[in-house]
């Protein structure tokens, strides 16, 4: 008789049930991470005393997923306790057993220790790479090539106070291949600071295409959906870790309007992944594998920008799904080793975790919440401007064939901005030293154009030092500090723009320092208009109490501060873990109150104008199923309206607990495209017994044709521990019993759909069956729920879970 296998060109592994998404037309080996099927499955076979083939879990592959499919939250977790269940119970009778129970429950701390050792290391390598690859868009150290500007000036005995960025070691490209020649000096700097950026995109851009196309964007949108359940093969893969970390160097280096934060948490979840695998509790479950990714979200941010706590509160706030309790004192001390790890480095030379920490001294007065508002504001309404922008760009490249030509794309966007960004000062210097001179607050050894005052008598001091003796007449703008707005205003409606067309193209972006850059432009214009109306009105009631001769009262780098927060708030709507990132960035508790008020406003008015932030508009532009947790459902729809199959739908699919072939359960399987089936009693009765998924089901069908002497086409499937009697000259059935889930979660056709939604967020459901005096009715998987609501809110139904 036949006894041919199942999967000869019959089976389709791209069944899935939230349907597979082709996530930017991306074509991946996605081999890494897949569980091995090919290998001996004798480990597992096993019969009864009527010969009947049992199956027996441990055979590989059972209990794993496919690729762009949703896990099983509550299998996941109830394997987790019944693996500590069994490690807890065998300790009690034995030392070796015990040994191995307590080095079971330290696995947890030692995995976040390498992960913040290594995701501190990484980040490090990365800064110190791009601050060098930074400045050789401009010139060289004559001393070793491998200092950047800073550190090649700094040995150096020849410099002056007021040029400190000018020694005899450094040398531009134009001194270096022209001499000093006033008339070519700038138009050939321009031109090599323009072949560099081109340089460096070009190879970003082709490393990402050629090694790793998932190394590309910020990866935040993709890391949430993941950490709600979905797999991406390939993601947080070894190759995407090693690419991601050198185009990014390439990409920050090339000058383009992005930067490191957002990847960093991307390659802080990679090395998280990567080192999972060498812990056996964290491989084989995909639930506690995302607990270690939550964390290592926070480890992202703290190295970032040198905020452990905040790193916490994003990873709880922003990206993840399930945080327990155990997950926040590990996320805290992840992020405690990875923020050592890079102090311990030291990569900008001064000590701190960042560029652009800053110390504020200068109380603010209640009045200036008025114009921290007004930021607040800006931040809201720049948030919703970049959101509707960006996405509608992003639609246009997918929709359009600009999609086709990422390349070319990508070196357009360079060149452009390499173009415009040269001849003014704030946008030919890196991002994060714009924003470290605009957060900086002037004092007696700043020669900034910014901190360019005048005195009484008209005249320019190029200092602050007539501050000191003449007091607040003193703080008067000079002709530098005229020149640097008109240059910041400039350089903001540049960074506007120009931001909006280069997050989303295929080189690693992150959003958070052109967001910020972009606030701390606009707070600083608004910070030194209301110290100039301070000056000049000082007399002024408004002012007289708080303005006092011979004081500073207003700090425009505080302004500078509160309008990057409000800014960044309203792109990612971050409130709690924005605030504190901030203050942990400036070492100044007294800024708190600005703060919160700025982020807060953003939020409001960025909410009120759109409600989905940054990520979110991507997750639903690349149809990812995921079901955010801050969406209300108001509608009052009930169960039945959403199951399948619909009145003009063919009846259900559904296998029975005995009754059915192997031949039968494999057509089913070739027939379809679900990732699993209902099992019932009788197709008359349709009475529930259990949930049986599609991948379980293959290998078991697989294992049984191929270790099992004599099960053919015509052979029994049962679901049962006991099936009907069979006569003596039948073929021995397949008992499938071990991978039928008894107990899969069931409402009624009258549930509201509210508390439908609701379990389906708060327990990570990929189905849900609904019955009626115990009859199998239909069943619901998310992509039914996200169709629902799409459809509920106008939106196209069928763009939910497709690219």
């Amino acid at each position: 008789m036949d006894n041919g296998g199942f999967c000869n060109n019959n089976y389709h592994s791209g069944s899935s049930d939230d349907e597979l998404v082709d996530i930017s037309d991306v074509t991946v080996n996605f081999s890494e991470d897949v569980p091995p099927l090919d290998l001996d499955y004798s480990a597992g076979k096993d019969t009864d005393h009527n010969g009947n083939y049992l199956m027996d879990y441990p055979v590989p592959g059972i209990g794993t997923y496919e690729d762009f499919n949703t896990i099983d939250w509550v299998r996941e977790k109830s394997k987790d306790r019944d693996r500590h269940r069994e490690i807890t119970n065998k300790s009690k009778h034995s030392t070796v057993a015990l040994l191995f129970s307590i080095s079971d429950a330290f696995s947890g701390w030692l995995l976040m220790l390498l992960i913040g050792l290594m995701s501190g290391a990484l980040a490090g390598g990365i800064d110190i790479a791009a601050h060098w690859m930074t400045d050789l868009k401009e010139g060289v150290c004559l001393n070793g090539f491998w200092f950047n500007h800073e550190h090649c000036c700094w040995a150096s005995n020849e410099t002056t106070f007021q040029e400190r960025d000018k020694c005899p070691q450094w040398k531009t490209w134009a001194e270096l291949m022209v001499g000093v020649s006033e008339g070519s000096v700038n138009v050939l700097n321009h031109f090599m600071y323009v072949s560099w950026a081109l340089l460096f995109a070009f190879l970003a851009v082709i490393l990402v295409r050629a090694f790793a196309p998932y190394a590309c964007g910020s990866g935040i949108p993709e890391i949430k959906t993941i950490l709600s359940g979905f797999i991406i093969r390939g993601y947080l893969g070894k190759w995407t870790l090693i690419i991601k970390t050198i185009t990014l160097v390439l990409a920050v280096s090339s000058g383009l309007s992005l930067g490191k934060e957002g990847p960093l948490v991307h390659v802080a979840c990679c090395c998280a992944n990567i080192l999972c695998h060498f812990f056996t509790k964290y491989r084989r479950n995909e639930a506690k594998r995302r607990e270690v990714l939550s964390a290592a979200s926070a480890v992202g941010v703290s190295v970032a920008f040198g905020a452990p706590i905040g790193g916490v509160l994003f990873s709880l706030e922003e990206v993840s799904y399930y945080f327990p309790l155990k997950t926040l004192w590990r996320s805290f001390f992840a992020a405690l080793v990875a923020a050592f790890t890079l102090r311990s480095i030291n990569p900008f030379g001064n000590s701190r975790l960042v560029l652009f920490y800053v110390e504020f001294h200068t109380p603010w007065h209640l009045l200036e919440l008025i114009p921290f508002v007004l930021l607040g504001i800006f931040g809201g309404l720049w948030g919703a401007f970049f959101i509707h922008a960006n996405i509608a760009w992003c639609r246009l490249r997918k929709n359009t064939r600009l999609g086709h030509y990422p390349v070319i794309e990508v070196l357009v966007v360079t060149l452009l901005t390499a173009l415009l960004a040269f001849p003014i000062e704030y946008t030919r210097m890196s991002s994060s030293e714009l924003i470290s001179e605009l957060f900086n607050d002037c004092g007696l050894l700043d020669s900034s154009k910014l901190c360019d005052y005048s005195g009484n008598s008209g005249g320019t001091s190029g200092s602050v030092n007539a501050t000191a003796a003449n007091g607040l007449g003193a703080r008067l703008a000079g002709p530098g500090l005229y020149t640097a707005m008109w240059q910041l205003a400039l350089a903001l409606v540049f960074k506007m723009l120009i931001t909006v067309a280069t997050f989303g193209i295929k080189v690693p972006s992150g959003l958070f320092i052109p967001s910020i850059a972009v606030g701390a432009i606009a707070g600083r214009l608004l910070g030194v208009g209301m110290e100039q109306l301070a000056v000049h009105n000082h007399d002024r009631k408004i002012f007289r109490g708080w303005c006092s001769p011979g004081a500073d009262c207003i700090t425009p780098g505080l302004y500078a501060m509160v309008g990057a927060a409000a800014c960044l708030g309203g792109v990612t709507r971050m409130t709690v873990s924005l605030v504190v990132i901030m203050f942990e960035l400036t070492g100044g508790l007294e800024y708190i109150v600005p703060l919160m008020a700025a982020t807060m406003t953003s939020k409001w008015v960025a909410d009120a104008l759109s409600r989905e932030s940054i990520y979110e508009a991507h997750i639903r532009l690349n149809g990812y199923p995921f079901l955010e947790a801050k969406e209300e459902f108001p509608h009052k729809t009930l169960a039945t309206d959403v199951m399948r199959p619909r009145q003009s739908d063919p009846p259900l699919s559904v296998l029975t607990q005995s009754g059915m072939s192997v031949e039968e359960v494999e057509r089913l399987i070739a027939d379809t495209t679900y990732s699993g089936f209902p099992v019932v009693i009788s197709q008359q009765s349709q009475r529930l017994v259990g949930f049986v998924l599609r991948r379980d089901l293959v290998i078991s069908l697989e294992n049984a044709r191929r270790h099992q002497e004599g099960v053919v086409s015509v052979s029994a499937v049962l679901f049962t521990e006991c099936g009907p009697p069979a006569s003596p000259s039948a073929p021995p059935a397949v008992k499938l019993h071990n991978i039928l889930d008894l107990s899969p979660f069931t409402v009624t056709v009258h549930t509201p759909m509210e508390i439908v939604v609701d379990i389906f967020r708060k327990l990570g459901l990929r189905q849900c069956l609904v019955i009626q005096n115990g009859r199998l009715l239909g069943i619901i998987t998310k992509k039914d729920i996200l169709k629902h609501m799409a459809q509920m809110a106008n939106r196209d139904p069928e763009s939910i879970l497709f690219n």
